[in-house]
């Protein structure tokens, strides 16, 4: 074969890479923060209007048995993006103290993806550490454009100081920006679509909204003036806007088609923001189903079956595996991992549970889920078995019923418990009062006396016998 000819057939090969590199599945997962079970159109809410996320989901698959592997922020975030129980790791509490983060022994699916030649953006909230080598930069993220920690004004406010961790950066440098928090991380991924056209990418778009504190725009607040909860409706009409002009966009770059989308919150919705739950019982923090379920959608046109539902036990914690295996993404470069392929399940090849068992635990709570049955556990206060099947909102305690099953549970948790490593820091000495009240409560069918630790101190300042 002279020279000339072997040009050419490098010239075909390196066309043939390059087009099924542009062809291979871009990604995208946004994650709202706190959001209620019953705070969406297509969960069947009547009050919070959420019309992009409902034609979204009607374009693909929900889920209505999926659950976060922790019930606050930053827990459940690092078992979605490590596929991992987050308790293998010590990260079993909220909040990492400044020096603290996810361990950079794990892998996240930044690392994995970027590995593999994706361009790799994470946009919003990331609450994953606030030191530099905990950075989404320096956990597989390409861009990084948003806040390293919790909550902030959803306006321009004293959180904006450069270092700080509530401020807005690109990529370490910390901006001045003007406008509403929602429509800036929005805008954010509008333009990183735009740099995304010619290569395939992987994107985290992590909303705060409806995370408190309750800020809304104006024209939203007018929009729904008279609502029983109108800074929430107006919080999540801003996160629908966007999601609604993220989809507009792909769209419009012709890449709707080749783009897996997933849509989910990051815990329960909260008791602070007037989140509906229902028919659950609890909320953010618990280990109810009101703390851990989250509405769930996968949509992908031409390979997930429009308006489909999935009714299998799943978890967040899939996200990964799932997200990989449709592109191909080696999911090796750590450890093994707790989350499943979705995929056979969700094209028919396989059916039933992906998961036949799931853990919670945090502290002196926690949670156990085998088929139908859920064991809930608090150190003070003992047990309560639930069939979901037949009592989704755990109301019928079935502990006494079934001795040998509760059994089994607690061996079969003791076991998984075994696997952790120690807290890599403490949890909140004074939010474990606050739900060990919570959890008398739930337990007993009964409203808790404080449900925050400013109402427990002006509680117990009214009823000091109760200290």
């Amino acid at each position: 074969m002279t020279f000339r000819i072997l040009f050419f057939v490098l010239l075909a090969h390196l066309a043939l890479a390059a087009n099924a590199a542009k062809n291979r599945p871009n990604v995208l997962v946004i994650l709202l923060d706190d959001a209620g079970y019953n705070d969406f159109g297509f969960m069947g809410s009547q009050q919070i209007l959420t019309p992009n996320m409902d034609k979204l989901a009607a374009s693909g698959m929900t889920f209505s048995d999926a659950h976060l592997s922790g019930t606050t922020c930053s827990p459940s975030r690092a078992g979605i993006m490590t596929g991992r129980y987050q308790q293998r790791f010590g990260y079993h509490n909220n909040v990492p103290p400044h020096g603290s983060g996810l361990d950079p022994a794990e892998s996240t699916m930044g690392d994995a993806f970027q590995a593999s030649g994706y361009k790799t953006y994470y946009i919003g909230k990331w609450h994953l550490g606030s030191v530099e080598k905990y950075f989404p930069n320096n956990r597989g993220f390409g861009e990084f454009y948003g806040l390293l920690e919790g909550s902030r004004s959803y306006f321009p406010a004293k959180e904006d100081v450069p270092g700080g961790t509530k401020a807005i950066q690109h990529n370490g440098e910390f901006l001045k920006w003007e406008g509403y928090l929602t429509e800036l991380f929005t805008e954010a991924a509008l333009d990183y679509l735009e740099d995304a056209q010619e290569e395939p990418f992987f994107m985290f778009l992590s909303y705060t909204a409806p995370h408190g504190p309750m800020h809304a725009k104006a024209e939203h607040l007018e929009k729904f003036k008279g609502h029983p909860r109108a800074k929430l409706a107006s919080m999540f009409w801003s996160a629908d806007e966007g999601v609604g002009q993220v989809l507009a966009k792909l769209d419009a770059l012709k890449l709707r088609e080749n783009t897996l989308i997933f849509l989910l919150s990051d815990n329960g919705g909260a008791e602070a923001n007037q989140s509906n739950n229902a028919p659950l019982k609890g909320y953010k923090g618990s280990k109810f189903e009101g703390g851990h379920r989250t509405p769930f959608v996968m949509s992908w046109p031409g390979k997930i079956p429009a308006n489909s539902k999935f009714d299998g036990l799943i978890s967040a914690m899939d996200l990964y595996p799932t997200a990989a295996a449709a592109a191909g993404v080696s999911t090796t470069l750590g450890k093994p991992l707790d989350g499943v392929n979705l995929l056979p399940y969700v094209n028919g090849e396989a059916s039933g549970d992906p998961h036949a068992m799931l853990f919670w635990h945090r502290s002196v709570e926690d949670g156990v889920r085998a088929g139908d049955f859920k064991l809930v556990g608090h150190e003070a206060h003992g047990w309560r078995l639930y069939n979901l099947e037949k009592d989704i909102g755990e109301a019928n305690d079935l502990f006494k019923q079934h001795p040998e099953l509760t059994e089994q549970l607690l061996q079969q948790l003791s076991e998984w418990k075994q696997q952790h490593t120690e807290p890599q820091w403490p949890g909140s000495a004074i939010w474990n009062k606050v739900k060990k009240e919570e959890y008398r409560a739930l337990m007993n069918h009964q409203e808790p006396l404080y449900k925050s630790p400013q109402a427990m101190k002006k509680y117990l300042k009214a009823h000091p016998e109760a200290e």
